[in-house]
Order: C-alpha cells, then sequence, then structure tokens
C-alpha cells in the first residue's frame, strides 16, 4: 500500500503527545466509565504502541482493558478468528486499530446486534495519526463544524460536487439523514467513527454524473495514495466503467475480481474535516478526513446511513481533493476552501490556516 513514510521505531517518539491522544480518545470520544470492558483490537499490521497507550487510558480510567491482537486479513470485513469474535460481542467498548478491519463482516453485524458494545472505527492508526487527529485537536470545535454542514445538507434537496480532476456529481438527498459520525459513543450499538467526516446516502436514483478519486483508494492493498486518477462514470447511483491509467486498472482488476455486481454501487458520500488532516497519507481513516475534501465508498452500505441497506464482497473508500459542493446550486465551498459565511467563522475559530 502507497503511504507517506513517517516510520519512527523509537519507542519515546511522540510518546507524551500520543499518550494525550489516547486519554482524550478514552475518555472524551469514547466515554469509557469505570467498571466497563474495553476490548481492542489490532492486526499484526497494526500500530502495537497505539493499542498499548489505549489499554494504559483505559486502565486509568478504571476499566479493563483487553487488547486482541490476531493475524492480518488479505482485505477488510473478512471474518476474524472466533476467540475475536466473541471478545467483541462481550465488550461495552470496542476500539479497533485492524488495518484489516472487521466493521461490515458478519462478526460485526453479530457483535453490534447481540453485545452492542459502543464501537469505533480507527483501522491502520498508527502513533502520529493519534496526535495529529485526536491529541491536538479541537474535539468540541470540529464537532460544531460538522454540525453546520450537517444543518446545511439538511436544508437542501439537490447537492452537486465537482473537482479540478474532473468529478461532476448531482444527487438529491430527499428525506436522508445526515449522519455526523465524529461525536462521542453514547449508546450502546452505536458505530461511530474519527472526528471530522459527516457521510449520508442521496437517493441513489438521483445519483448520475463523473465520479474521479484523485487523493486516495484503499482498499485494495496495491493503492493508497494515487498516483494517477481513477475515473468512473455515475448512472443511477452505480459505477458504470473504471477508467484511467495504471492506478484505474489495478483498481478495475480488483472491482472486477470480486464477481459482486454490489462492489459497483455507491454506498455513502462524505464530506472531511479533522484540522489536523491536510493532505492524503494513504491511511484511509485520515484520506477520509482531509480538510474539505469529499470521501465516497462503494460496495457494502451499513443500515446506519440510511435508505435501503445492502452486503457486498467487500467495501472500498476513495477521496476526492479540492472540491467545490453546492446546495440547491449555491456554493458552500469551492476548491476545497469553504466560502458559506459560518463555515468560514468555524473555520477561523479552530484556527485553521487560511481562514
Amino acid at each position: 500500500m502507497e503511504v507517506v513514510n513517517r516510520v519512527e521505531s523509537r519507542s519515546g517518539y511522540l510518546s507524551y503527545e500520543a499518550a494525550l491522544g489516547a486519554r482524550k480518545l478514552v475518555e472524551e470520544i469514547m466515554l469509557v466509565k469505570p467498571g466497563e470492558s474495553v476490548v481492542i483490537t489490532v492486526d499484526t499490521a497494526g500500530d502495537d504502541r497505539v493499542a498499548e497507550l489505549t489499554a494504559q487510558a483505559v486502565q486509568a480510567a478504571g476499566a479493563s482493558p483487553v487488547v486482541v491482537r490476531y493475524p492480518t486479513n488479505p482485505s477488510s470485513a473478512m471474518e476474524p478468528p472466533s476467540p475475536v469474535a466473541g471478545a467483541i460481542a462481550s465488550a461495552d467498548v470496542w476500539i479497533e486499530y485492524a488495518v484489516g478491519y472487521l466493521m461490515h463482516s458478519n462478526a460485526f453485524r453479530h457483535a453490534m446486534e447481540t453485545g452492542k458494545p459502543r464501537y469505533v472505527n480507527l483501522t491502520g492508526m498508527d502513533v502520529a495519526m493519534l496526535v495529529d487527529t485526536v491529541g491536538r485537536v479541537d474535539f468540541a470545535g470540529t464537532m460544531r463544524l460538522g454540525k453546520a454542514l450537517v444543518r446545511l445538507l439538511e436544508q437542501a434537496d439537490e447537492v452537486r460536487i465537482t473537482t479540478p480532476a474532473g468529478t461532476d456529481l448531482t444527487a438529491r438527498n430527499g428525506d436522508r439523514p445526515i449522519n455526523l459520525r465524529g461525536k462521542p459513543a453514547e449508546r450502546p450499538g452505536e458505530t461511530i467513527m474519527l472526528a471530522g467526516q459527516i457521510s449520508w446516502n442521496p437517493l441513489e436514483e438521483t445519483q448520475q454524473g463523473v465520479l474521479v478519486f484523485d487523493g486516495a483508494v484503499w482498499p485494495p492493498d496495491e493503492l493508497g495514495l494515487l498516483r494517477t486518477p481513477v475515473r468512473m462514470p455515475v448512472k443511477d447511483g452505480v459505477v458504470t466503467g473504471i477508467e484511467g491509467d495504471a492506478d484505474a486498472t489495478v483498481f478495475r482488476r480488483w472491482m472486477e475480481g470480486l464477481d459482486d455486481p454490489n462492489m459497483f454501487r455507491i454506498a455513502h458520500w462524505s464530506l472531511g474535516f479533522n484540522p489536523g488532516v491536510l493532505r492524503p497519507t494513504g491511511r484511509i481513516v485520515e484520506d477520509e478526513r482531509v480538510f474539505g475534501c469529499v470521501e465516497l465508498g462503494l460496495g457494502t452500505k451499513g443500515a446506519w446511513i440510511g435508505g435501503e441497506p445492502w452486503v457486498a464482497a467487500a467495501h472500498t473508500d476513495g477521496s476526492l481533493l479540492n472540491p467545490s459542493i453546492y446546495l440547491d446550486g449555491e456554493a458552500i465551498e469551492i476548491d476545497g476552501r469553504y466560502v458559506h459565511p459560518e463555515l468560514v467563522e468555524i473555520c477561523r475559530e479552530l484556527g485553521v490556516s487560511g481562514y
């Protein structure tokens, strides 16, 4: 997988800053309470330092940490060893760091339906990501920006997204919910994500145009940071072709190799706005939250998104850089910079560069 290289072997590297990030994650985001059981899953491709720091923060919060480490699956949403499935189903809180993440797997669905842990997907999070996207981020302020974006989308019907790379997609929201995923985990069985993203899926039959991934795509593992754009015509919410150079060839072969028509269905639209992410890194949790980006998912669609859910062989996400977003014809963002007055003011309060 093509990623920005920031590997640091010293155990002391960002150790204090990462400890603060782990504490914020445990106490402010996952709302861990004394006496709760917290399962932390990490595969052999994950960052053990992040898992260990999180376990320490859980212990300090008066809860019981259990770290479950297991071999890395070849792809996301594959089934884990049975002891892993048992552990997550019995947890009060589940924090997932595995690169081959379990979200959208049968084990995940069983845990969320029966055990009902409060769950966060932080696939592939490393020490630098924990510091940049959690430890140094104004969580409350980022939520305020997310709520403003949710409100603007809820008030609009037609959405149009364009990018310099060639994306030109339109759709209608209808009565579909707009989901702020970067929020505190407050309810049993609730799935949250890292701060700095809202997600929804407009009415499938209204999704028309051209989608171009130009930031990052993952999976497949052969991609990550994109060297060349991946262009896809879209009709009625379905990708009808995959065009481009080398990266598009890799992506097309992977998609077609799964032999599942549902892989070509658009599962969600997302807006990214984590102030700690200013460029793609090849790590999908960050790439979905590049400040001002748009991200779309293909494949399995979770029920939480709204509308009809479906299951596919996998799920993949790709990012769009420097987008312009129009709601009922009015621009709220132009070439990657918010222009709506309310959004601009919040960006200034957050200290985002350029506002």
